[in-house]
């Protein structure tokens, strides 16, 4: 059996639904993790994603952050925000098992902090919510299940990963420090699809709206789909769909998708 699960950053649900539903019809997703929704979970468009066969579990929050899981199976231990700070009320992680009659798989779906401009904050925030991830990461990694952590992590692991190294040097998102991060969930055992299966030069997945990014193709690759040594096991196949950022009314993100064995085949 196949499961193929996508990772996508929509920036804003409701202001793009129509270029949504038109992007999952084409990627046909088991698991869709969505982030940034930019709504609370009252207001997510629960029913028309429900009408798709969908069970939605939503992490929203008025104008900003937010994610959701979208599965054609059940969602069970549905866990909603990123352990290590109970005073961190940003809606960045939504956690869940995917009850698949071949076999369970946790997922998360996260959105972490963009850390611009640095000297504020928000750089601070940035790293110390990657070391939670990496610490709740580590404690998932000892249930030995198929784990995929998936998501809008506002990192560029590598210079190949950035259309022009030198035009990010100043960017939160390609600090040391911020790399650093990645490396270190990486040394835990876990494994990026797309380097495991491709890791080809500029193949990007954001593309910002100004300055002409999209048809100079000047993008970075920042949305990682993290796999446990289980999950990694059971990768067949990973695609960057990028003729979505040439739709009407894009996202400046396109989703990743990957697809995974599951039940022995």
């Amino acid at each position: 059996m196949k499961l193929r699960i996508c990772t996508w950053n929509v920036n804003s649900i409701l202001a793009r639904l129509p270029t949504a539903l038109q992007v999952l019809a084409k990627v046909q997703a088991d698991v869709i993790c969505l982030q940034e929704i930019k709504c609370e979970s009252e207001r997510f468009p629960r029913l028309e994603l429900e009408d798709l066969g969908y069970h939605v579990a939503v992490h929203g929050q008025k104008s900003y952050n937010g994610v959701a899981l979208l599965s054609k199976h059940r969602l069970e231990d549905v866990r909603f925000g990123l352990p290590g700070d109970e005073s961190d009320i940003q809606a960045r992680y939504l956690e869940a098992v995917i009850s698949h009659p071949h076999g369970a798989v946790r997922l998360a779906s996260l959105y972490a902090p963009n850390g611009n401009p640095l000297g504020t904050e928000k750089f601070p925030y940035k790293l110390a919510w990657h070391q939670r991830l990496e610490a709740h990461a580590q404690a998932l990694l000892a249930l030995e299940e198929p784990l995929i952590l998936a998501g809008d992590y506002n990192i560029i692991p590598r210079d190949a990963d950035c259309y022009d190294p030198l035009a990010w040097a100043g960017d939160a998102l390609f600090q040391p420090q911020s790399r650093a991060a990645h490396r270190r969930l990486e040394n835990l055992g876990f494994t990026d699809a797309y380097m495991q299966m491709d890791g080809r030069k500029n193949q990007y997945t954001f593309w910002d709206y100004q300055g002409g990014a999209w048809p100079r193709d000047r993008g970075v690759r920042i949305d990682h789909l993290m796999l446990s040594p289980q999950a990694a096991d059971r990768l067949r196949s990973v695609e960057i769909y990028r003729e979505a950022r040439a739709l009407e009314k894009p996202s400046d993100h396109v989703p990743i998708f990957a697809d995974f064995a599951i039940g022995g085949s």
